[in-house]
């Protein structure tokens, strides 16, 4: 399966949860190393959409049927001094800028989201840096 969008900027709230160990520890099982400390938004275009959907069902978080195949794993949750953190659904993959070289990832939907158009990527490098891009870049997400 493959996604495309647009590079736009989130509200930099991601770190906080992306540096805890418990889902560092899980994000090693997945990437192989730990992941930078963020996400890349990826503002999906229109006829990404009803894809990003699918990934929504088997995610648990839409009801519907959705025939692809794509192997997923569940990052679980936890709490901490009385705080939630939530789970996610990772699906492994690789990202690119417009034919560009490959960098492995992950497309991560956290269980609490209320994100439906935009894909939060995740990656053992920062991927601004090593794709480059910026907002506005075109993407390509490919999802094994």
């Amino acid at each position: 399966m493959r996604l495309f969008g647009v590079v736009s900027s989130g509200l930099g709230r991601a770190h906080v949860f992306m540096s805890q160990n418990h889902y560092q520890n899980q994000f090693k099982l997945i990437l192989g190393s730990g992941a930078w400390p963020g996400t890349l938004n990826v503002d999906l275009d229109t006829q990404s959409l009803d894809d990003y959907y699918g990934l929504r069902i088997l995610s648990g978080l839409e009801e519907g049927d959705f025939q692809e195949s794509i192997r997923f794993s569940k990052i679980n949750g936890f709490e901490r001094d009385g705080k939630s953190f939530g789970g996610a659904t990772a699906f492994k993959g690789t990202i690119s800028k417009q034919g560009g070289q490959e960098f492995e990832c992950a497309l991560l939907i956290p269980d609490l989201t209320r994100h439906t158009k935009i894909a939060e990527v995740i990656s053992k490098s920062f991927l601004r840096e090593i794709l480059p891009c910026k907002d506005g870049d075109m993407v390509e997400i490919n999802l094994n």
